[in-house]
C-alpha cells in the first residue's frame, strides 16, 4: 500500500454532533432576517456555514457580530461590504470580527476609592470661632425672613 493511500480516512467522518440542515438552515435564516436579505441556501453556502458551525461558532455569536457589524458600519468607521455572506462565512475573518466585537476599547472606569480624611486646615479654636460666625449669620437671615 502506498503512503496517500494510508492517509486516507477508510470511511467517511460522520459530522459533528448538533449540525444539523436544520441548524444550517436556522442560521441562515438570521443572517438573512438581522440583514434585511434574501439569500438563497444553496450547497454551496450549506457548505461554509457548516464549517463555520462546525469551528465552534454558534447562533449567538452569529448574532453578536452581525450586529457589531453594523453598529461600526452605521459610524462609518467599517465597509457595508463587511455584511457579504462570503465574507462573514470565511472562518478566520469570523474569528478576528467577533474578537473585535469583544474587544474593550477603553479601561474600565476605576472604582472609587473611599475619600481619605484630610486633617483640618485650621485649629480648634479657629473652627469654633467659625462655627459661631455661621451660626450668627443662620440667625440674622432666620430674623430677616420673618
Amino acid at each position: 500500500m502506498n503512503r496517500l493511500a494510508m492517509s486516507l480516512p477508510t470511511s467517511p467522518q460522520p459530522p459533528p454532533t448538533g449540525i444539523t440542515a436544520a441548524t444550517i438552515a436556522q442560521a441562515h435564516q438570521l443572517y438573512c432576517q438581522l440583514t434585511g436579505q434574501r439569500l438563497s441556501l444553496g450547497f454551496d453556502r450549506e457548505r461554509l456555514w457548516f464549517e463555520l458551525l462546525r469551528a465552534g461558532y454558534g447562533l449567538e455569536d452569529l448574532r453578536r457580530l452581525i450586529l457589531y457589524l453594523q453598529r461600526e458600519i452605521r459610524a462609518q468607521r467599517r465597509n457595508v461590504g463587511a455584511l457579504k455572506l462570503s465574507n462573514l462565512l470565511q472562518p478566520d475573518r469570523f474569528e478576528e470580527d467577533l474578537n473585535l466585537s469583544r474587544i474593550r476599547l477603553s479601561a474600565p472606569p476605576p472604582a472609587k476609592a473611599p475619600r481619605a480624611l484630610r486633617p483640618p486646615t485650621c485649629s480648634p479654636a479657629e473652627q469654633q470661632r467659625g462655627r459661631q460666625r455661621a451660626l450668627e449669620q443662620l440667625r440674622q437671615l432666620k430674623e430677616t425672613l420673618r
